[in-house]
């Protein structure tokens, strides 16, 4: 029988932790979070860290169960929901032994229950939460018997659990997206995990109607149509986690292809000290934000994070005794005080027609969605100059190209130069996994990149892979920025149609550091490589 110890008391004797950080993350842990949880947020200690403390202290076996022969005849053990919510699969029986991988082997509660329920005693071993997660979506779902012809005949449910599997293995793995392909023969599914898509699962073809049918239903749509795209939302709750789905439907030849876009509603409201800009680059978007009036735009490609970047600064900035209204399309994220206006073209509410309408609402800041056309950006430059503060995006692959692509747009320099109080060019890149981090030597050309931005290397870092990452040495997402103030010797240079090359020139003499000098300073930190900055940053 296992020592009844606290996980506490073990990391401290191991010296992975001190009695500070222990009681910081006591005090700051939610109601239902675990310690070794609540560290791991916190950043003091890594899940690799953890799960050796646990193997040496309590003489527990770790295991990677990437590649795990699971015998698959012990999984009645336990149930998909049970193993689901307490981080544990069962592996195999071992002289009269359940041997189960366990997130927390000092779980002693799950660890009785299973004894109870199987009469067999249990034998933990160690492994990562999301190995773990990654098992079960795997192995529960391998033989499920609902996608079988003779059911399809009979009725619904096949498709409701197939979607309700979907959603579980999406919201685990952490994706933002989950594609259904329909094919000549069958339906792929993938995920979109970081930014990259993986296939996950096949679906029979058979089952493609019903399924697309349920999240129609779902999501309010006309199930009839199916030759014109179509768009809803549905608000639901995934396992404990609540979300929101946005469905976007597409006619193609074999059916219609699904997207569903997971916007994860627990973890939603970021605060600005989490968006990973740099010291230098927090304190200039801090003065930004602050003035009471100008035009701030966010810019970057769909998927960089802007929305994340906009919803921190209006939380940032809402007072009991500040009037914000937001328009946009769609509505990402509901904000307690804030009133949001959500587009729709098809009765004429566009971006250009409603923030007229805003504007006699006596706002004191304003955030426009999407600045899409001459109309829309005339209108949220001429509230910032009649003592607004508005937030906007616009699509550009610099800050500094905002400028030359607002006059493109048909507005006068003289009133961009007067409007624009700065702008922020966003990308997200991957993050080397924490716990199979290793530093190397820097090759030829990783030396040349740092040396061309007047920057030394001594070492860089990448990811080996592990289980915690999938083997692939990258596990969640940051952000990369560049943040430009308009100063009046820029407004001066703008007026006398200086080139977008002079701008850059002398921002950079004022000491505003580009997309490729934030990224390559993150590399340096062991934070991301320089493949990823690479493929995000459009000058070397």
């Amino acid at each position: 029988m296992l020592k009844r110890k606290r996980l506490g008391d073990l990391l401290q004797e191991a010296g992975a932790v001190t009695e500070a950080q222990i009681l910081k993350a006591l005090d700051s842990k939610r109601e239902d979070q675990k310690l070794g949880d609540a560290l791991l947020e916190l950043g003091y200690i890594t899940e690799r860290q953890l799960m050796e403390v646990l193997e040496i202290q309590l003489g527990i076996p770790h295991v990677s169960l990437y590649r795990y022969p699971i015998d698959e005849q012990v999984l009645g053990y336990v149930s998909r929901e049970m193993a689901q919510q307490n981080h544990i699969i069962p592996l195999k029986i071992k002289n009269n032994e359940l041997i189960v991988a366990m997130k927390d082997p000092m779980d002693y509660f799950v660890i009785d229950d299973l004894e109870l329920s199987t009469g067999l005693m249990v034998s933990p071993v160690i492994a990562a939460k999301d190995d773990i997660l990654y098992a079960i979506n795997k192995h529960y779902f391998k033989n499920d018997p609902q996608v079988t012809e003779e059911q399809q005949g009979q009725d619904d449910a096949p498709a409701i659990r197939m979607l309700d599997q979907l959603l579980n293995t999406g919201v685990q793995l952490k994706a933002s997206d989950i594609h259904l392909d329909p094919q000549e023969t069958q339906v792929n599914v993938r995920y979109r995990i970081d930014g990259r898509l993986q296939m996950e699962k096949i679906i029979p073809k058979q089952l493609q109607n019903s399924l697309v049918a349920r999240i129609k239903i779902l999501a309010d749509l006309n199930i009839t149509q199916s030759r014109l795209p179509q768009d809803g939302r549905i608000k639901t709750t995934v396992g404990v986690t609540p979300v929101d789905l946005r469905i976007s439907c597409l006619p193609t030849i074999h059916g219609e292809k699904v997207v569903i876009r997971i916007l994860d509603l627990s973890n939603a409201l970021m605060d600005l000290s989490e968006l990973d800009l740099s010291p230098d680059n927090f304190s200039r978007y801090e003065q930004l934000i602050s003035r009471p009036s100008g035009l701030v735009l966010l810019t970057g490609p769909t998927g960089s994070g802007k929305t994340s970047t906009l919803y921190a600064s209006l939380n940032r900035l809402n007072q009991e005794e500040v009037n914000i209204v937001t328009i946009e399309d769609p509505v990402e994220y509901q904000l307690e005080g804030i009133n949001q206006v959500q587009v729709n073209s098809q009765i004429g509410m566009t971006f250009a027609n409603g923030l007229r309408s805003i504007l006699r609402q006596d706002p004191n800041i304003l955030m426009v969605g999407e600045i899409r056309d001459q109309e829309t950006a005339e209108i949220a430059i001429r509230a910032s100059l009649t003592g607004h503060l508005v937030f906007s995006t616009l699509h550009t692959n610099s800050a500094v190209d905002t400028i030359p692509r607002l006059i493109d747009m048909g507005i006068e320099p003289y009133l961009v130069v007067s409007s624009l109080s700065g702008a922020v060019a966003q990308r997200l890149v991957r993050k080397v996994c924490r716990d199979c981090r290793t530093e190397r030597e820097p090759t030829e050309m990783e030396r040349d990149i740092f040396h061309r931005n007047q920057m030394d290397i001594d070492y860089v870092f990448e990811g080996a892979g592990c289980s915690a990452c999938h083997q692939l040495g990258y596990r969640g997402r940051l952000a990369v920025h560049e943040v430009l103030q308009l100063d009046d010797k820029m407004k001066d240079m703008l007026l006398n149609h200086a080139s977008v090359s002079d701008i850059r020139q002398y921002a950079n003499e004022q000491g505003m550091a580009f997309l490729i000098q934030d990224g390559l300073q993150k590399v340096k930190e062991g934070q991301t490589t320089v493949d990823e900055i690479m493929q995000v940053s459009i000058s070397m």
